[in-house]
């Protein structure tokens, strides 16, 4: 047994080690708020055009100078900010990835996982492992959907799709480059917020004609985005609900769907998918895969993200092989496609 799957096993020879272990754990909530207070005082992109001071960087951005550096000064020692002397501070590599509208920005996901909806469910978290099932309408008054489709939490509900839409970009490249389109003609993104993964694969085929079946109040960015990218005329967006129809098509892209959901309503979102493919038609799902217990895996950890603000779950590949038997479909070929995800090609049976 190696030494990655001994560490629960092994009694503790340090305990003062261990102790000084927990606590770096438990430290991960601040870390995750100083990459909050990164995100939405914009410090990667004041200091985009090189090394400045927290001073320098309050003043842009109306913030208080003092507490400007503290965070500046807890950033550097995580790594997200160098320390370039006489209290200057530039962007590491990791920095960069916070600045806003750029290829591969974490700016958007930062800062939707670390607000409001999502933080104030973590607070029930004990709860939802007690009941077996999220706290999030306890803590919000509604489930998280809901949520973010009331007018009044347009501005989260729009920084959550494109939190989304960013990390699709992650693993969008990857799942493009994996997957073969031949033989279709039509993609349906089922749930696909902006469409980022359908117009990915309609840039890489420009015989594809793409659409995304989302909540009224994603579509428009999904057609938005379209037209930024010239792909209007071969792209739809309709407003609809996976769980009652979704449109025929050759190929459907069903992308961190699955785990919102319990498995009756994964079982639904398939059949429906299942219920209107064209004959030899395909399904590619894009999730992550939990993988041999007691190793590290993120996995394990999103599934905790998915037990605290959904109903849903991450699963390991026997499950995923359930829910595709019971909705008429066989899992063909599995795939890393980058970013811990995997891509699980269907076809119908």
């Amino acid at each position: 047994m190696s030494d990655v799957n001994r560490g629960a096993d092994v009694a503790s020879s340090d305990p003062a080690a261990d102790a000084a272990a927990v606590f770096d754990l438990l430290i991960g909530l601040v870390r995750a708020q100083v990459l909050r207070g990164l995100a939405a005082l914009r410090i990667a992109d004041h200091l985009s055009d090189g090394a400045m001071t927290a001073e320098e960087v309050a003043e842009r951005e109306g913030s208080h100078p003092q507490a400007t550096y503290r965070l500046m000064r807890a950033a550097s020692s995580m790594g997200m900010l160098s320390h370039e002397g006489d209290h200057r501070f530039g962007l590491t590599g990791r920095g960069r990835l916070l600045r806003s509208e750029v290829p591969g920005s974490m700016r958007s996901l930062v800062l939707a996982q670390t607000g409001q909806a999502l933080w104030q469910s973590w607070a029930l978290f004990p709860e939802a492992v007690r009941q077996g099932g999220t706290q999030t309408e306890k803590a919000l008054g509604m489930d998280i959907f809901e949520y973010y489709a009331k007018p009044e939490n347009a501005e989260e509900a729009a920084l959550f799709a494109q939190a989304m839409g960013d990390l699709s970009g992650l693993v969008t490249q990857g799942a493009v480059a994996a997957f073969s389109t031949a033989g279709v003609s039509t993609v349906v993104d089922v749930g696909g917020s902006n469409g980022d993964f359908v117009l990915a694969l309609m840039e890489a085929d420009p015989q594809l004609r793409g659409q995304v079946l989302d909540l009224p109040h994603a579509v428009e960015s999904a057609r938005g985005e379209a037209e930024k990218r010239g792909l209007s005329g071969r792209f739809t967006a309709v407003a609809g609900d996976f769980f009652v129809e979704v449109p025929p098509a050759d190929l459907y892209l069903v992308k961190t769907i699955l785990h919102d959901w319990d498995d009756a309503k994964c079982t639904t979102i398939l059949r429906r998918c299942r219920s209107a493919v064209n004959e030899g038609g395909r399904a590619l799902v894009v999730e992550m895969v939990v993988g041999e217990i007691g190793r590290p895996d993120l996995a394990t950890l999103s599934d905790m993200a998915m037990l605290t603000t959904t109903n849903g779950m991450e699963r390991d590949l026997d499950e995923f092989d359930a829910l595709f038997a019971a909705s008429g479909w066989r899992r063909s070929k599995t795939y890393p496609v980058g970013g811990g995800y995997f891509g699980l090609e269907l076809v119908a049976v």
